[in-house]
């Protein structure tokens, strides 16, 4: 028997003169008729109105370290509860989670929590924060927001895990509840978002400068490189050097390989050697925090302090081997501010929550 999809009343969006209605969230702006769904297959015009299908409903929960979503520089060591719903307002060709972000089968969405339940159940688990994640929350935003503001009653913190694609007003919305987020740069070409993503870039660049220059969310970006269509050293020595210009050299740039899935499986995954290529030509480019993942490369994974070059958090996958900060979050050898949001000690208790993986779940 199929799910039956619960409704929730849209919140952007506008009537048009033909009896359509037309989704103001996204940069789709996808019209729709009487029981059609946007392109992100979440969003239904029911009675002539926007309805959210999966709101209160996921596709699983699990603790996770803070470290995997990838964000090194916002609290190193704790633990995160991580969710999402399903469906996707991009269509990427090589998509890592495609079994989530392209379904459009509801009865995935198995468990079913309030806002106000998984606030609960961060604080029961020992979570610092709740990742919105496996799909872009963008989409889910009503939920993804309300859950946020339980979150800050409970005095947990929120992640966005995103590509960007997202209108300036639900954006304010959306990134005044966020106390972080990595935002996935899929490429720096326009040709790469329309052919592969079937989306553009100059929005995604808007979103980053908003969220850097105009609200206190902590920003990190994270590229994939996929060979042959964005790992050339011309385009990643423009898109750092963009990230250096537009919005500073502090924020963390995060270079992750590739494997084949979804459409792309004729491809090969990425080298580790590109990956080290991408990291020094962003170093070079005057950016101070340059990471690789997806690949065993302790020395990609480990925060350097920009001034002197001290070894400060050295890890090796998501297991941190040594935390070397003050209490301030300054170099403890030559005393540069190191650019984040660090506790005094790492993790819960001077203890990381290290590489596991906990699935949870909030429901019967």
């Amino acid at each position: 028997m199929n799910a039956v999809p619960t409704l929730h009343p849209g919140r952007w969006w506008h009537a048009l003169p033909d009896g359509r209605i037309q989704c103001d969230l996204c940069l789709r702006d996808c019209q729709l008729h009487e029981g059609q769904r946007g392109a992100c297959f979440v969003r239904q015009m029911v009675d002539g109105r926007m309805q959210l299908t999966t709101y209160g409903r996921s596709s699983g929960f699990c603790i996770d370290p803070i470290e995997k979503k990838p964000l090194n520089h916002f609290y190193p060591g704790s633990a995160i509860l991580s969710f999402g719903t399903a469906g996707c307002n991009l269509a990427c060709r090589f998509c890592q989670n495609w079994d989530i972000s392209r379904s459009k089968d509801m009865d995935r969405l198995m468990d079913s929590a309030s806002p106000q339940t998984i606030a609960a159940a961060a604080k029961r688990h020992g979570a610092d924060a709740v990742a919105y994640t496996y799909n872009d929350p963008v989409i889910f935003a009503e939920y993804a927001i309300d859950t946020a503001q339980a979150c800050r009653e409970q005095g947990i913190r929120n992640v966005a895990v995103t590509a960007g694609y997202i209108h300036r007003q639900p954006a304010r919305e959306f990134f005044a509840v966020m106390d972080a987020a990595n935002v996935d740069l899929k490429a720096f070409t326009e040709a790469f978002y329309h052919k592969l993503c079937v989306g553009h870039l100059q929005p995604v660049l808007d979103t980053l400068t908003y969220i850097r220059h105009e609200t206190d969310c902590w920003l990190e970006i994270t590229t994939l490189l996929i060979p042959g269509h964005n790992d050339s050293p011309a385009e990643i020595g423009e898109l750092a050097a963009w990230v250096a210009r537009e919005l500073g050299p502090d924020v963390p740039l995060h270079f992750s390989a590739f494997h084949p899935d979804w459409k792309m499986n004729d491809l090969p995954p990425t080298p580790s050697s590109t990956l080290t290529q991408a990291r020094r030509i962003a170093l070079d480019a005057g950016l101070h925090y340059v990471f690789t993942g997806n690949v065993h490369d302790p020395e990609g994974g480990t925060t350097f302090c920009p001034n002197c070059r001290a070894a400060l958090i050295v890890r090796d996958w998501y297991t941190i081997h040594r935390y070397d900060l003050t209490a301030e979050g300054h170099c403890p050898h030559c005393q540069t501010a190191i650019a984040g949001h660090f506790a005094q000690t790492l993790g819960r208790d001077g203890h990381a929550f290290g590489p596991r993986r906990i699935p949870v779940r909030l429901s019967p």
